[in-house]
């Protein structure tokens, strides 16, 4: 009442503001109407041609390294370069203008379906240019046809396209030179799993493969997948949880041409884990390069090596040839490198250390000795080897009707002379007197035809004896077999490791352990690190000191004593124990061939730290074609020692 009692006192400067507020607030009302009910259409329209899409986006896959923390798997820098279309729509219009068919015939009528395509061939001339300017540029042949540009730009216009992937330093220095100040282009960073060291370790590490699916406890639900990968074999898979880490979640605002507006991150990508095994990458790398340089009859070589610690069951390396660069799956397997993998007589994706079945051969007389002995075999009972009346330089024994070869010449043998000779007739003898009870509970307590639990993915139990089967339908050649390391009993290197370890360590069946720890790739506590036992005791071998004893200085002079079998790992100041092996097999045509050789050790006598497995497929003896691989194995792991000081191993661990 105040205002317009002045108002009527006839004050001029009061009137002039009281207008000039009414005014205001005039305009001010005639603004809001027309926001709310003149423009309410059109706002209404827009609000509704704008949608958000949401985006997965892939985490930073965790590192897999060595026990010293050497990288084994990690991720490296890859410079893509994109195109984001949103920036294009002037050029894409005055390219439309120029190809209008109006422009030169302005009666000309077209469809609708003519008008689209032809737009769409207007987008595709500017987008192709671009492309071979990029390509001139970069001095590299990029492939480009209108189908992918089509295909993008129906189902991912939101996102970038991609040109070019992968960039080379000096395609980069190029690109930043001659086009980068381009808006629509863009080289963008993203990180790309790379093994360093090629082709060594692959098995145990896998590959990947692009699976851009998301995990069981994500959302499920994304309008776009940024490129992404899943472990499919060895680390990378069994631990494809852990590496992968969680994805992320970024919302992009469109408009109702399907451009892109804006973007938000909504929920920000958490790395993955770190693996850190227990090989050790100067082990597992001398182990395949000696693997490698086998001499064989027809190369290349194909088997395994498998180096353990007996005293906690860490595998140091673990080796199986020929393999593959697991690079070669990043971005996409290309036609040419798939082709190699395919092949089924080389096999180079199988892993011959865990999957492999293989007779074990004359290394399983180690078995029958030790079930003997535990029945009461006199050790220095001797047994005279008969001389084979077709080969008089070389023993035989008949089981039944049915003669055996021996390898060993004839002569009398207690049980060290016939575990260094290798003796079928020694070991066949003791197994038809003995029976096969012992070995088969022996078998049992080493869990052979079992699984190890080894987290790879790629693994296969053998075969063993059962009670059943020598109950049905047994005879004495079966048993001979058995003795002998053949028919039915198949194993792998890593079981046979598991075995020699048994023997070194006093008897203890370990689990062996490949993984050492998983953690974040920032130290958060003790409490985020998953640890796995080392030492795990699955089972006891429950035989006597007094047959590991006998056993052992068998093992040890098949090594150091003139005429044994394996002499190739004799090193001054380091005695290897050992027992060789040579499981044979017959072909298509009936003919008995040389299939599988064997070499099974452990070192050094006093005080076992490591166990050497080496296995070859169609090598002459395990001896020659084994020992030699062994002994650079042994030689590695003593240079090992001496780089770390006296009390130093490969085994030693870092905190």
């Amino acid at each position: 009442m105040l205002v317009f009692d002045q108002l009527k006192k006839n004050d001029p400067h009061l009137r002039v503001l009281t207008i000039g507020v009414l005014c205001g607030l005039g305009i001010l009302l005639a603004g809001l109407w027309n926001v709310q009910v003149f423009s309410h259409g059109r706002y209404k329209e827009n609000q509704m041609a704008q949608a958000y899409r949401t985006v997965r986006i892939p985490a930073i896959r965790g590192k897999i390294v060595d026990r010293n923390g050497t990288p084994l798997a990690e991720n490296q820098p890859s410079y893509n370069l994109n195109i984001y279309l949103d920036e294009l729509r002037d050029q894409f219009k005055t390219e439309w203008r120029k190809s209008d068919p109006k422009r030169s015939d302005p009666k000309q009528k077209l469809k609708r379906s003519e008008i689209a395509s032809l737009e769409v061939a207007s987008r595709c001339r500017v987008i192709s240019n671009m492309v071979q300017h990029i390509s001139d540029v970069v001095q590299y042949p990029i492939p480009f046809t209108e189908g992918q540009f089509l295909k993008h730009y129906t189902n991912s216009l939101a996102l970038p396209m991609p040109v070019l992937l992968r960039l080379n330093p000096e395609q980069i220095a190029r690109y930043e030179e001659s086009a980068g100040n381009q808006l629509a282009l863009d080289l963008e960073i993203q990180p790309a799993r790379f093994y360093p060291n090629k082709g060594i370790g692959a098995h145990v590490l896998g590959f990947l493969l692009r699976d851009d699916s998301s995990a069981e406890d994500e959302e499920s639900f994304f309008n776009f997948r940024m490129p992404d990968y899943r472990g499919r074999v060895g680390i990378e898979g069994a631990f494809d949880v852990e590496l992968r880490g969680k994805a992320g979640i970024k919302s992009v605002l469109v408009n109702s041409l399907g451009y892109r507006q804006s973007e938000n991150i909504w929920s920000p990508a958490e790395p993955g884990k770190n693996v850190i095994l227990t090989i050790d990458l100067e082990v597992q790398k001398a182990a395949e390069i000696a693997l490698r340089g086998a001499v064989v009859a027809e190369p290349p070589v194909c088997g395994s090596a498998v180096v353990m610690d007996p005293r906690n069951g860490d595998i140091l390396a673990m080796v199986s040839v020929p393999g593959y660069d697991p690079n070669i799956f990043i971005p996409r397997i290309s036609h040419e490198d798939y082709q190699p993998l395919t092949n089924k007589v080389l096999k180079p994706q199988f892993n011959r250390a865990t999957q492999g079945n293989y007779a074990p051969g004359s290394i399983f007389k180690i078995v029958v000795g030790m079930a003997a002995l535990e029945a009461g075999l006199d050790p220095n009972e001797k047994i005279y080897n008969q001389p084979n009346p077709r080969d008089p330089a070389h023993g035989h024994i008949m089981v039944g009707k049915h003669p055996v070869k021996d390898t060993a010449p004839p002569g009398e043998y207690n049980f060290k002379l016939a575990f260094m000779k290798s003796s079928n007739t020694y070991f066949i003898t003791q197994g038809l007197r003995y029976g096969l009870d012992g070995v088969m509970k022996l078998g049992q307590r080493l869990h052979l035809g079992e699984l190890t639990g080894l987290s790879t993915r790629q693994e296969n139990s053998g075969t063993f004896l059962s009670y059943q089967a020598v109950r049905r339908a047994w005879s004495d050649g079966d048993t001979a077999n058995v003795c002998i390391g053949q028919t039915p009993i198949e194993v792998n290197p890593l079981q046979i490791a598991v075995l020699i370890s048994s023997i070194a360590n006093g008897g203890k069946v370990l689990w062996p352990r490949l993984v050492d720890r998983v953690e974040p790739q920032e130290y958060m506590g003790e409490e985020m690190v998953t640890r796995f036992e080392a030492g795990k005791l699955r089972d006891n071998l429950g035989i006597s000191q007094r047959t590991l004893d006998i056993v052992r200085d068998a093992m040890r002079a098949d090594v150091e004593d003139e005429g044994g079998t394996g002499a190739a790992t004799r090193i001054q100041g380091f005695r290897v124990c050992a027992k060789t092996g040579t499981a044979q097999i017959k072909n298509t045509r009936g003919q008995t061939t040389d299939h599988t050789t064997w070499y099974a050790s452990y070192g050094p006598y006093e005080d076992p730290r490591y166990v050497v497995i080496v296995m070859i497929e169609g090598g002459s003896s395990g001896g020659g074609t084994c020992g030699p691989v062994a002994r650079k194995i042994y030689e590695t792991l003593i240079k090992r020692e001496t780089q770390r000081g006296p009390k130093g191993s490969v085994l030693a661990k870092k905190d």
